[in-house]
């Protein structure tokens, strides 16, 4: 595609806000699509959600609406838009569907999954009710529909504390993150049954990275997602969610930080805070980075990747998800 000059005047206002993380070579790339996926969206009544994880073109190019998980899900249920499009991965274009049932749902690649999402399986979920009955079911957001529906209350990284203290039990299910799951059972005093799942991008964290860093940036400050091994929280100066590590970047304003989380999401945050310098660790979501501009183009255009599901199973697992929702952070 062209970059010309009626894409260079439609563009130039985002270009000047991402341009510290963005050479001028890679933006002549992307702003014609950026500029073609803007004016499509009007035209279609059509919204796009993005990831925190996804790439600055998407998340300050042509998302409506940027966010982690919890907020995406609330923000599907609230749209009067005729169609969402989701920049993310399989489970949050289901979750957006839940919320949103009368909704065309669009995921530019379905083949955008996630480590967690596929660790575990409704019929998984089934075996450890009859395994532990009676006891509970929290289920990571970052999982199928198929797991929602036979979940008794959804959560994310952002809420999944304040949701186990909730139920007022002894005992929870926590699936599937092995790690977000030792972070609660410390913030908690609920006895944690937890699943052996991980995400593939904080797995690959570990404390000796974290204490060399810290050795090489004197006051610097290490922010971790709970998704990270025990030991790397253990040597953060504060875990929590992707929407919590931004807040804490923009409340506290570090002159150095390094976030502990999805490489991209340091680009788009440091574009909103240009005076902290970020030390930025390059662990990427191969799965957030199957969604580019030219496969948004694509599914915008020809409308493919629709999510489809059965009412039976939209209806079940909106139950946990708008539990979820309702609790909020």
């Amino acid at each position: 595609m062209e970059f010309t000059q009626d894409v260079k005047r439609s563009t130039d206002h985002i270009y000047q806000k991402i341009s510290k993380v963005m050479p001028e070579i890679e933006w002549l790339v992307h702003a014609p699509y950026i500029d073609k996926i803007n004016k499509l969206k009007k035209q279609k009544n059509a919204i796009i959600l993005a990831h925190n994880y996804q790439t600055p073109e998407i998340y300050h190019g042509v998302a409506d609406f940027s966010a982690d998980s919890l907020a995406l899900a609330i923000e599907a249920s609230k749209t009067s838009a005729d169609i969402i499009l989701m920049a993310g991965v399989h489970f949050m274009a289901e979750t957006a569907k839940l919320m949103s049932p009368s909704k065309k749902v669009l995921l530019p690649d379905m083949n955008a999954g996630c480590s967690l999402s596929s660790s575990i399986t409704g019929k998984d979920v089934r075996l450890l009710k009859e395994k532990y009955p009676g006891v509970p079911v929290v289920s990571y957001v970052n999982t199928s529909a198929e797991v929602k529906a036979e979940t008794d209350v959804c959560c994310t990284s952002a809420n999944a504390v304040k949701i186990v203290k909730s139920l007022g039990v002894k005992k929870v299910i926590f699936l599937p993150d092995d790690y977000l799951a030792k972070y609660v059972a410390s913030q908690t005093d609920v006895e944690i049954i937890s699943w052996k799942g991980i995400c593939v991008v904080h797995d690959q964290f570990n404390k000796k990275e974290i204490e060399d860093i810290r050795l090489n940036n004197p006051g610097i400050k290490i922010i971790a997602h709970p998704e990270c091994p025990p030991d790397v929280i253990e040597v953060s100066d504060f875990a929590g969610s992707t929407s919590g590590m931004i807040s804490y970047v923009k409340d506290n304003q570090p002159k150095k930080v390094m976030m502990v989380t999805e490489c991209s999401m340091s680009d788009n945050i440091q574009v909103e805070n240009p005076n902290v310098e970020f030390i930025k660790p390059c662990n990427m979501c191969p799965h957030m980075k199957k969604i580019t501009l030219p496969k948004i183009l694509d599914c915008l255009e020809n409308e493919t990747g629709e999510i489809i599901m059965d009412k039976e199973t939209i209806d079940k697992a909106r139950i946990s998800v708008e539990k979820m929702a309702a609790i909020g952070r």
